[in-house]
């Protein structure tokens, strides 16, 4: 089960990428990790650095996407790029977190739904 979820949400990051990318966004680094916490996507976006949190569903059984990310993942997500920055040496750069929720019901189109500065 681990397998397919994993495999599910690799296929989600790979159409956001793809969606970034075709805004003109150049990714930098995908899942990148710090202790306990995960950006799925780092993006430019012109002279911005983005962090980009996908939720990806095949379903709406447990609601549309763009409210799966909880306070708590929020802020996991926030200390994470904070995190980023530091270890990278980033101080005098202009960041935002996106969130790319993305729908894909079956033999549907995917709907992706871009939140810029969601949180």
């Amino acid at each position: 089960m681990d397998r397919d979820k994993h495999k599910t949400g690799n296929y989600g990051e790979d159409l956001a990428c793809k969606f970034l990318e075709n805004l003109g966004y150049t990714i930098i680094e995908r899942n990148y990790f710090y202790s306990h916490g995960e950006i799925d996507i780092i993006a430019r976006d012109g002279d911005s650095l983005v962090f980009a949190e996908v939720k990806y569903r095949t379903s709406l059984e447990y609601g549309p996407p763009e409210l799966a990310i909880s306070k708590a993942k929020q802020r996991l997500v926030r200390r994470t790029a904070e995190a980023y920055l530091f270890t990278h040496g980033i101080k005098e750069q202009s960041a935002r977190i996106d969130l790319i929720a993305i729908l894909h019901l079956k033999d549907e189109k995917p709907v992706i739904n871009h939140i810029i500065n969601a949180f």
